[in-house]
């Protein structure tokens, strides 16, 4: 019997003695060397891909932003976010896609205002868009709800709005446009594409000039 007491005790011993020694590896040293290596190596991604102006963070390049004012450039719809019914504390965002097919009428209802809204928004005195122009990322959102870019396409055919409303020149604006967007992915991967929170902020800093 003591001797069983003696070898349950034992077992009882090294298995603690793993247990402390597997959290000390895999919760403690593990995530600091981690941890260390992301920040000495990609600091602004391990951070979260920060964007700061005026001396503060203001936002993500990796996450859209709404409620822009007209006279900013203006992001993807974001028809697949909602308030997270369930825990209104904090008041959560749920990030999805729309889940509606391409000929739902619901969605096809949604892209004809939304593309009248685009045509309406963007034409100016001297310049009338042609809803063929409109882009499909200015009248659909993307699967998450929360993408940071547009296409040059919808950049470009905000120009004309934003060099009006902040009284720039259309040739201004379309430079600020040009410097900030981006190509390919190592020449091949994904589409062009700008991001809409960093062009923002050069447009602000930029009005601020004039």
């Amino acid at each position: 019997m003591n001797n069983s007491v003696r070898n349950t005790a034992r077992l009882l011993g090294a298995g603690l003695r793993a247990l402390l020694v597997l959290t000390l590896v895999t919760g403690v040293l593990y995530p600091l060397v981690v941890t260390g290596i992301a920040q000495g190596l990609f600091p602004a991604k391990a951070n979260g891909s920060e964007v700061r102006a005026d001396g503060r963070v203001v936002g993500s390049s990796l996450i859209g932003q709404q409620g822009y004012s007209l006279d900013y450039f203006q992001p993807r719809p974001a028809d697949g976010l909602g308030e997270n019914s369930l825990n209104t504390q904090y008041k959560l965002i749920l990030s999805g896609a729309t889940n509606l097919s391409a000929d739902n009428e619901k969605l096809v209802r949604s892209v004809r205002a939304a593309k009248a809204e685009v045509v309406k928004e963007n034409s100016t005195a001297d310049h009338r868009v042609d809803p063929a122009d409109v882009p499909a990322d200015a009248v659909t959102s993307s699967g998450s709800g929360l993408d940071p870019d547009i296409s040059p396409r919808y950049a470009d055919l905000q120009v004309y709005r934003v060099a009006e409303r902040n009284h720039l020149t259309v040739a201004q604006v379309r430079r600020l446009v040009d410097r900030h967007t981006e190509s390919r992915t190592l020449g091949f991967m994904g589409e062009p594409r700008v991001n809409v929170l960093e062009l923002n902020i050069a447009l602000k800093g930029l009005v601020a000039k004039r």
